[in-house]
């Protein structure tokens, strides 16, 4: 039984309990747009990344475009399933995905031998999802800003992905809130392996939003929270595949 995750940068990545493989809010090629244009706000990879083969669901936490990439949705195939928020689920379905399963806060949905709750995320401005996902490879949750629901039950994880840090904006304040949530996801959850998220993957961002965002805390502050407890925080290299399971030794 194990669980590994692969990084893309942004929101994206790979997720693999035993051999079912699950591409979670792909960013992976193409520009990254808000509106009203490139003038305002664009990201753009370092590199551009193949989809990765023989995927078993698409999981989409939120229907902006950051999480819901429409360059990358249109590279996958359309009969692949998708679990998602109400948001994202709207998007794929316009897009052509015939296999779309929205859930909001609170519902469950189950792929295989992988459990799905849909647990309240970020208000961006509706609520969008986190999910805590369960499998006999592995126990994990993520949520991609920062919110964490004061309803999600206390429980031992193999690993959370989370921001580290807090991202804002001027009168607006913090959208993104993973440095404060931090001590709340050890606590909760004592995991075995934090994933910094969100911020990640060295994207360059251009615009005028960019003039205006500000950010607190960084990878190397949340590294210092976990010295000396049980977890381990890893800040994560694009394309680097992580084993996020202890695997028993064999007996002698």
């Amino acid at each position: 039984m194990a669980l590994h995750a692969t990084y893309f940068g942004a929101n994206g990545w790979l997720l693999e309990f035993d051999g079912l493989r699950v591409l979670l809010d792909p960013w992976l090629t193409g520009s990254l747009c808000f509106p009203p244009g490139p003038w305002f706000f664009q990201g753009d990879l370092p590199r551009p990344w193949p989809v990765p083969e023989q995927l078993d669901l698409l999981l989409l936490t939120q229907g902006l475009p950051d999480h819901t990439h429409p360059a990358t949705l249109a590279l996958l195939p359309k009969d692949l399933p998708v679990v998602a928020s109400t948001t994202a689920a709207a998007k794929v379905r316009e897009l052509g995905f015939r296999a779309v399963t929205a859930l909001r806060p609170g519902q469950q949905h189950q792929v295989g031998e992988l459990e799905i709750t849909a647990t309240a995320g970020a208000p961006v401005p509706q609520v969008e999802n986190g999910y805590l996902l369960q499998h006999p490879g592995g126990r994990l949750y993520v949520e991609p800003h920062g919110f964490l629901p004061a309803d999600l039950q206390a429980q031992p994880l193999d690993a959370v992905i989370t921001p580290v840090v807090d991202l804002g904006l001027p009168v607006a304040g913090a959208f993104v809130k993973g440095r404060g949530v931090l001590p709340q996801l050890l606590s909760r959850f004592s995991p075995r392996t934090v994933l910094a998220s969100t911020a990640g993957g060295d994207v360059a961002f251009t615009g005028l939003l960019t003039k205006l965002l500000w950010q607190e805390g960084s990878p190397l502050e949340a590294q210092e929270l976990v010295e000396g407890s049980p977890t381990r925080l890893i800040d994560p290299v694009p394309g680097e595949r992580y084993s996020l399971t202890i695997t028993p030794a064999p007996a002698p």
